[in-house]
């Protein structure tokens, strides 16, 4: 058993998300991956740019939150440090922030990671790639036991320990993915599973974040500029206020990552109605969220309101007022929407409606069989 990369301290059972740490990756000595070397920067350079951004962001809009840093200069921090770092300061969360590199130009895109063992070769390669970092470090071989990055059987001893933060990790990522997509336009590569050091050590939720490919010629460029920096810091910053007000507002405890419950569908409202956060008469939530999932049978557009790795009551209250909404699952996500309807310009009237409503995220998807597909495949399907 590989004690070397074992937790340091308990889980937090804290409410709320009152301390942070930002892990700008690599540094020093160490400059992460070189991109195409048209610059000067590296994948190091980026990373802190982007991280001390985050922690800019969130410092100046929420004064109950305590910034950290594992590195603030270019400075070489091990992994086990780093996770030491966030442990200490018994974090809330934890944000590692990367670029990605491969050896296809062509290949682009953002993606989010979590502590788990799904070993596809795709997840492999990053996880080899980010760990490999540890041979940089003196006394490697005795500090993390024996450990080696890329020999795959050695990933096979990764313990579990992080499953207690699952279900919070993914909610957090899922929404960074979501930001990336609808508000800076990248190509969404989706939250995945890999057996990371850094996440595996620190014991809160924990994401490490691939902002693009320096090695794609258009990523690099974009990720280089003030601007392509200043939006995916914003991003991330935008998915760290929504966790932290869901979490806040929903008590959601860091427990086991178990699967979602399936649930037969029940009939709902088509169209949504917005209501008012005050009624004379409420009703008494039940200890059971009400659960009301989507129409199985048929192919439909509606509008995609949240995203949630908790199961919340389906009542106006907990959706700014509108009425009307359920949820369809998604990888052990819960997303709820509202509407249903065949027609995409009356989707889209409907997402402007739910952005006035205070939805500023809302957008349109498709739905068959009770499964997510694309715009373009819904079109093809109604026609």
């Amino acid at each position: 058993m590989l004690t070397g990369i074992t937790a340091y301290a308990q889980p937090s059972q804290k409410e709320g998300v009152h301390t942070v740490v930002i892990d700008a990756g690599h540094g020093g000595h160490d400059p992460g991956n070189l991109g195409t070397r048209r610059y000067k920067t590296t994948e190091k350079d980026i990373a802190l740019l982007v991280a001390l951004k985050v922690g800019g962001y969130i410092q100046e809009n929420f004064k109950d939150v305590t910034v950290i840093y594992t590195r603030s200069t270019d400075v070489f921090v091990d992994l086990q440090e780093r996770a030491k770092i966030a442990n200490r300061a018994e974090a809330d969360l934890f944000i590692s922030i990367h670029c990605d590199a491969f050896t296809k130009s062509s290949v682009s895109g953002a993606t989010s990671l979590v502590m788990g063992q799904n070993h596809d070769d795709d997840n492999l390669r990053v996880a080899m790639r980010e760990n490999s970092v540890i041979y940089l470090e003196e006394n490697y071989e005795e500090k993390y036991e024996g450990f080696d990055p890329n020999n795959p059987s050695s990933y096979i001893a990764f313990s579990v320990y992080q499953g207690a933060f699952m279900l919070q990790s993914v909610t957090f990522a899922q929404k960074v993915q979501d930001q990336f997509r609808t508000r800076v336009g990248r190509k969404d590569r989706g939250v995945k599973q890999q057996p990371l050091m850094v996440t595996k050590m620190a014991v809160m939720p924990s994401v490490l974040i691939e902002l693009g490919f320096l090695t794609n010629p258009t990523e690099e460029d974009f990720l280089n500029s003030e601007k392509g920096q200043s939006y995916m810091a914003s991003a991330i910053y935008r998915a760290f206020k929504e966790y932290k007000e869901e979490r806040e507002q929903f008590h959601l405890e860091i427990a086991p990552a178990t699967p979602p419950v399936q649930t037969k569908p029940t009939p709902t409202p088509v169209q949504p109605k917005i209501g008012t956060e005050n009624k004379s008469v409420e009703k008494t939530p039940s200890s059971e969220p009400t659960i009301k999932q989507v129409d199985t049978k048929e192919v439909y557009y509606c509008v995609q309101l949240a995203t949630s790795g908790i199961k919340k009551e389906l009542i106006p209250q907990n959706f700014k007022g509108v009425e009307g909404v359920r949820f369809y699952e998604d990888g052990g996500l819960y997303k709820y929407i509202v509407g249903q309807t065949t027609n995409l310009k009356t989707a889209e009237a409907l997402k402007m409606k739910m952005k006035d409503a205070g939805f500023k995220d809302a957008f349109v998807v498709a739905l068959a069989d009770g499964n997510r597909i694309s715009i373009s495949e819904a079109s093809k399907l109604l026609e």
